[in-house]
């Protein structure tokens, strides 16, 4: 009788213990330095592991496990430079070439990359969505200028420009429904909801919430469509939902988050490029990201 009150005990603390994981508390996951400056566009693959652009060095894509062991993956053509990673329904990574205006596809089991999109109106792909048909957004800033484009590539490459005259356009995401595009404006501090139509043009835009200070960068959806967002020189990922009220706030361990993505083995650890010390951190949510589960639902 005494063993069975000890294992119902010690069920009861594994089970208390569970659920008091610590939730959106941050920690290194690589080393610094392991990235230069230009650290950005975080995506998880299928098993787990992390790619970010710029692992040691300019123009390479690095790759880290989730224990946080990484290395070069592969080494962008030319002066070609990476910013925002996209991963389809069928594996291939799409990666923004900021510098040629180009959307590069690698092939990875070949590491073959070709160039999928193209067009000489756009002043730096930067960072890229992903829509459930496959359809491709693309935010395009003018840093200098302070205005921005966007931007979507069919999934034959075709590519059209969705919007322009807006601010500093940077982070980007579709909701889990597939029904709307957000986009923030780095300069201006608005985060835009537009709604995407039958034909896959943008309608309806409305204003989702204006902040008062600091930047943003990246940002993604949880499965229940709340957005992570970057707050460039604040030093914080916010957790807004779909409404615009703000949730959470986490401290991201330096004051320059430049991206976000979701990963780990149920979907529910978030990973943050973080350029003030270069590298990558990571902290627990308590639901999983949207790009996770799209990797679930596949054959």
């Amino acid at each position: 009788m005494s063993q069975l009150i000890l294992n119902i005990a010690l069920s009861s603390f594994l089970v208390i213990g569970q659920s008091d994981e610590r939730l959106f508390v941050a920690s290194p996951l690589t080393m610094p330095n392991e990235f230069t400056a230009g650290i950005e566009g975080p995506a998880c693959d299928r098993d787990g592991n992390v790619f970010a652009v710029n692992f040691a060095k300019q123009g390479t894509i690095g790759r880290v496990t989730p224990e946080g062991k990484g290395n070069v993956f592969l080494k962008l053509p030319g002066d070609s430079v990476g910013n925002g990673i996209r991963f389809d329904r069928e594996g291939f990574m799409f990666i923004a070439d900021y510098v040629n205006h180009n959307v590069l596809r690698v092939d990875l089991q070949t590491k073959a990359i070709t160039t999928f999109a193209h067009h000489d109106d756009m002043n730096q792909p930067n960072d890229l969505a992903i829509g459930p048909d496959g359809t491709l957004y693309a935010s395009d800033p003018n840093w200098g200028n302070g205005t921005g484009q966007l931007w979507r590539i069919d999934r034959d490459g075709t590519v059209t420009k969705l919007a322009g005259e807006m601010g500093t356009t940077n982070g980007i995401e579709v909701s889990p429904n597939g029904k709307t595009l957000y986009v923030n404006e780095s300069k201006q501090l608005n985060v835009w909801a537009f709604e995407i139509a039958d034909d896959k043009s943008l309608i309806n835009k409305r204003l989702l919430k204006k902040f008062d200070d600091h930047g943003f960068d990246g940002m993604r959806c949880d499965v229940d469509g709340n957005l992570y967002i970057t707050r460039y020189g604040k030093g914080t990922v916010v957790k807004l939902s779909p409404t615009g009220e703000i949730l959470e706030e986490i401290d991201v361990l330096g004051l320059q988050p430049s991206n976000i993505c979701f990963g780990g083995p149920d979907g529910r650890t978030a990973y943050v490029t973080e350029v003030e010390h270069t590298r990558l951190v990571q902290f627990r949510v308590n639901r999983p990201g949207l790009a996770w589960q799209r990797w679930q639902d596949q054959p």
